[in-house]
C-alpha cells in the first residue's frame, strides 16, 4: 500500500518546530532555526495588516539604530541587541509565511503542537518526582519552566473548539484538555492565570461592550479581589513550601512591577521587587543621559547598570544588562519614548479587527483582540513578543495568516457562485 505525505506537512513540522525551540532555553538556536524558515518559506506578497503591525517593530529597531549611531559600544552588543529587536519580526513574519494550508488543518496543527509540549513537560516534572520524591513550586517551575504562554492559546481552542470548527470526538477533546491543560497548571504561572481569563472573557465576546459584558467583567474583577483578600488573610510566608509558596507570589503579584521604593540593602525586599527596581534603575539612567536619550533611547547596545552582581536567567552574574523583564521599559532604553509609542501603536494594530460575513473569521478576531489585551500584561512582567525563550509571535502570524486565507478563500467563492 502506498504511503501518501502531505504537501503541507513539511510547514506544519516547520510550525512545530519554531514553537517548540524555544522551550530549550537556548536563544542562538531560536534565533537560528527562524531565520531559516523564514528564508526557506519567504513569499511574495503581505498583507497591509501584517506590515501595519511589523512595521512597528521595524520602527523601533530603526530608532535603535539611529540613536545608537551617535554612541560608542562594543560590536558584541550591538549585534546582541539587534538579534533581541529582530526576534518579534523574525517571528512574526515566519509564522505568517508557515500557513500553507486550510484554516482546519491550521488549527489543528496549533493543538498537536500544544499537546508534544505539554507531554514533554508532564515527563519533565514526573522525573523530577522520581528524582527527588517530592514536588515543591520551586523544583516543578526550576525544571519544568516558568510558564508557557503557548499552551494556554491550545486550551482556549480546545474549549472553544466548535469556534475554531475543530471536529475532535467528544473524548478525543477532553483527552487532550486534560493533557494541556494540566501542563498549564504545572507551570504554577500566575501571568497564564491572567492569560486565560483574558482570552476566555475576549471569546465569550465581553470585550464588546454592553451590560452584559459590563456585569461580566465587572464579577471577574469582584472575583478577583475576593480572591486576592482571602490570600491576604491567609498571609502565606515568603519560605513557605508547596501552595504556600505560590500564594506568597499571588501576593505580591500586584506591587512586584510597581513598586516606586525598595531597600537595596534589604534582600527580601529586592528580590521580591525586583522587576520594579529594574525599572526604577532604567527610568533614572536613561534620563540621567539627556533628552535625546528620553526620547530616542540609548541605541543598540545600551544597557543598564544595576550597581551590584545578580543572578541572571542563564545562570551567570551579572551587572550591566541589556534587557529588563518590563517590555516597555527595554524598548525605552533602547528607542525611548517614540519607541515605545511604536509598541503601543503595534498593540493597537493587533487588537483593530473587521467583522466579516463568516464566522470563523469573526471568532478568530475574537482571540486576537484577547491578545492584544494580554500584551499589554505581558509586556510588563515578561518583555512580550521580546522575551528571548517566547514564540508567541509565532503563533500570531499564523493566526493572523489564517484568517486571511479564510477570507480570501470566501471571496473566491463568492466569485465562482
Amino acid at each position: 500500500m502506498a504511503i501518501t505525505i502531505s504537501k503541507n506537512l513539511p510547514y506544519q513540522l516547520l510550525f512545530a518546530l519554531c514553537i517548540a525551540i524555544p522551550y530549550l532555553n537556548i536563544y542562538e538556536l531560536t534565533f537560528a532555526i527562524w531565520i531559516l524558515t523564514l528564508l526557506v518559506t519567504i513569499r511574495k506578497t503581505y498583507s497591509i495588516n501584517i506590515l501595519k503591525i511589523v512595521s512597528c517593530f521595524v520602527a523601533i529597531l530603526t530608532i535603535a539604530f539611529i540613536s545608537g549611531l551617535f554612541r560608542k559600544y562594543p560590536l558584541y552588543v550591538i549585534i546582541r541587541d539587534i538579534t533581541y529587536l529582530l526576534k518579534p519580526i523574525i517571528g512574526m513574519l515566519a509564522g505568517y509565511q508557515l500557513c500553507k494550508y486550510n484554516s482546519q488543518r491550521a488549527f489543528k496543527t496549533i493543538v498537536y503542537t500544544g499537546l508534544f509540549i505539554a507531554l514533554i513537560h508532564i515527563f519533565i516534572v514526573f522525573t523530577v518526582f522520581l528524582k527527588y520524591h517530592t514536588l515543591t513550586v520551586v523544583l516543578v517551575r526550576e525544571y519544568g519552566g516558568y510558564f508557557s504562554d503557548y499552551e494556554i492559546f491550545v486550551v482556549i481552542i480546545l474549549m472553544f473548539s466548535k469556534k475554531f470548527e475543530l471536529n475532535f470526538s467528544k473524548k478525543n477533546r477532553i483527552a487532550l484538555l486534560t493533557i494541556v491543560g494540566l501542563s498549564c497548571f504545572l507551570y504554577l504561572a500566575r501571568t497564564n492565570m491572567i492569560q486565560f481569563v483574558i482570552l476566555f472573557i475576549a471569546m465569550k465576546g465581553y470585550f464588546k461592550i454592553n451590560k452584559k459584558s459590563i456585569y461580566v467583567i465587572t464579577s471577574v474583577i469582584i472575583a478577583v479581589l475576593v480572591g486576592y483578600t482571602a490570600v491576604l488573610y491567609i498571609n502565606p510566608r515568603r519560605n513557605g513550601k508547596g501552595l504556600e509558596a505560590f500564594l506568597y507570589k499571588v501576593k505580591i503579584a500586584p506591587i512586584e512591577p510597581f513598586k516606586t521604593k525598595i531597600n537595596k540593602e534589604d534582600w527580601k525586599d529586592f528580590n521580591d521587587n525586583y522587576r520594579s527596581f529594574e525599572s526604577i534603575t532604567t527610568v533614572k539612567q536613561v534620563t540621567e543621559d539627556g533628552n535625546s536619550a528620553v526620547f530616542f533611547g540609548k541605541g543598540l547596545g545600551g544597557t543598564i547598570n544595576l550597581g551590584r552582581r545578580v543572578l541572571s536567567n542563564d545562570g551567570t552574574y551579572v551587572q550591566e544588562i541589556a534587557i529588563v523583564h518590563n517590555g516597555y521599559m527595554t524598548v525605552f532604553l533602547k528607542s525611548g519614548l517614540l519607541g515605545v509609542l511604536f509598541l503601543f501603536l503595534s498593540i493597537y494594530y493587533l487588537s483593530k479587527t473587521k467583522s466579516s460575513e463568516i464566522d470563523l473569521s469573526n471568532n478568530i478576531n475574537l482571540i486576537l483582540i484577547g491578545t492584544a489585551i494580554f500584551m499589554i500584561f505581558s509586556y510588563f512582567v515578561f518583555l512580550g513578543f521580546y522575551f528571548k525563550f517566547d514564540c508567541k509571535s509565532v503563533l500570531v502570524g499564523f493566526i493572523i495568516a489564517i484568517q486571511e486565507r479564510i477570507n480570501k478563500e470566501n471571496k473566491m467563492n463568492l466569485l465562482q457562485d
